[in-house]
């Protein structure tokens, strides 16, 4: 869908807020994720974190001597691109992905890569071009009735989130069935009901093609392992950036938990009800884990794991009035939230550098914005028929404050919006030079 077509402006308001919960305490351990989220292998016959598919579907151990020079030309080049100047911070050593990114998600420098252009098989980060392409289609309220062929081809192994057949669910429980547990079932049904797979994928690729995110080709709508099936992590930032331009989107990537819908039964009484089950959002960086914290800021955005991808990841988080994005893509050492784990170094290198390291390329508006100038409407909505302004979730946590990495209490903030909580303090306008600025970026702070 192409963006809203406005005068570029030279603003952005800010509007500060209080969050009126308590942070957030870390769940307990989860089971990692395996393809598109689920816990099992996917049946490509390739080892785990084996080499990713080329868009032939041959499979490519190092990056190509040259590749797309979207965003810059130093973008297109094999390797780490940074440059670290007196007052720059090194990076960090110990990131061992095929592929990643360090951007700022408002003003569009990507401050630092490495095989940026690399096209990589993307896994159920690629959900984020689905919710981008599809959000804006359907209401939140709308209600769906699922049918055996609505869950036809989803493939093995794939994570669900639960959805039966010949029970009702709303747009609204659909989505977050795909943001928080990376339900490709949820991904199946959102596409039954905008024509079936074949015309999603069309109008993803479309999608991809305006946004600019030409090393992206889909051929499944949830991300699983299919060939010719690839992203890149420049792509994957692009898409994300997009994304959070709508207020659904925001509110649904920051997610913690939320309340699903079971199976309609019979009680003891004879009375039919429908009870609810818990899900939570996989993004280790959200959630914390056993061996890890929530990450100081972060707020979403997507993971994902399968056999030919590995492990990927675009994260957003915001510290200290700076937004960044970061794309990590197939780490290739083999240990527990690895990918979580060399984000969260990303970050904090990108925090450190921002403001000081001069950018090596540019994320790209999409063509209609760069043709016309423009940019995103300012509500944040970027959504028909009142998708983004509906109510807030139900039964839903939304990220709060998250611990700072040293274990000392940090200030905790999200870009989405999903319930009453907040308290609008003040808002002021600063001058920024920005290609393509988040809409109504609303940060929430903890109660001192």
């Amino acid at each position: 869908m192409p963006a809203p077509q406005k005068t570029v402006r030279r603003s952005l308001l800010v509007a500060s807020a209080v969050l009126l919960s308590a942070a957030l305490t870390a769940p307990a351990a989860l089971a990692a994720p395996g393809p598109s989220g689920s816990p099992s292998a996917s049946p490509s016959g390739s080892p785990s974190g084996s080499p990713s598919a080329s868009p032939s579907g041959s499979p490519s151990a190092t990056p190509p001597a040259t590749m797309s020079s979207v965003g810059g030309t130093r973008l297109g080049r094999p390797g780490t691109q940074v440059n670290l100047a007196g007052g720059v911070p090194v990076l960090p050593k110990d990131v061992t992905a095929r592929s990643w990114i360090v951007a700022d998600a408002e003003s569009g420098e990507v401050l630092a890569a490495h095989n940026a252009h690399w096209r990589l098989a993307p896994a159920s980060t690629l959900k984020m071009l689905f919710a981008d392409t599809l959000l804006p289609k359907f209401p939140r309220t709308t209600k769906h009735k699922v049918v055996p062929s609505d869950l036809a081809g989803i493939g093995s192994g794939s994570s669900l989130v639960g959805i039966k057949e010949d029970e009702e669910y709303t747009v609204h429980d659909l989505w977050l069935g795909v943001f928080l547990r990376s339900g490709n079932d949820a991904v199946h049904v959102l596409s039954a009901m905008n024509g079936g797979v074949e015309p999603t994928v069309e109008e993803m690729n479309a999608h991809a093609e305006e946004l600019q995110a030409l090393d992206t080709h889909v051929v499944s709508p949830d991300g699983y392992d299919a060939e010719g099936q690839v992203s890149s992590a420049y792509d994957l930032t692009l898409i994300a950036r997009s994304g959070l331009q709508k207020k659904d989107f925001r509110e649904y990537c920051a997610t913690v938990s939320a309340k699903f819908p079971g199976e309609t039964k019979k009680n003891k009484k004879g009375k039919t009800v429908r009870g609810t089950f818990e899900i939570q959002n996989t993004n280790r960086l959200l959630t914390g884990d056993y061996d890890m914290s929530q990450y100081q800021g972060i707020a979403g955005v997507k993971n994902g794991n399968t056999t030919n991808a590995g492990a990927t990841f675009t994260g957003v988080a915001e510290r200290d009035g700076r937004v960044l994005l970061v794309t990590v893509m197939n780490p290739e050492k083999d240990g527990h939230n690895e990918v979580y784990k060399e984000t969260a170094r990303l970050f904090d290198w990108g925090f450190k550098a921002a403001g000081k390291v001069q950018p090596v390329g540019e994320l790209v508006p999409p063509r209609g914005a760069a043709q016309a100038g423009a940019e995103p409407d300012g509500d944040g909505s970027g959504e028909a028929g009142g998708a983004g302004d509906g109510p807030a979730v139900t039964g839903a946590q939304p990220v709060a404050s998250a611990p700072a990495r040293d274990g000392s209490t940090g200030m905790g903030v999200a870009l989405a919006v999903t319930g009453g909580a907040l308290v609008l303090l003040a808002g002021g306008a600063f001058l920024v030079n920005r290609r393509w600025p988040l809409p109504d970026l609303v940060r929430r702070r903890t109660r001192p």
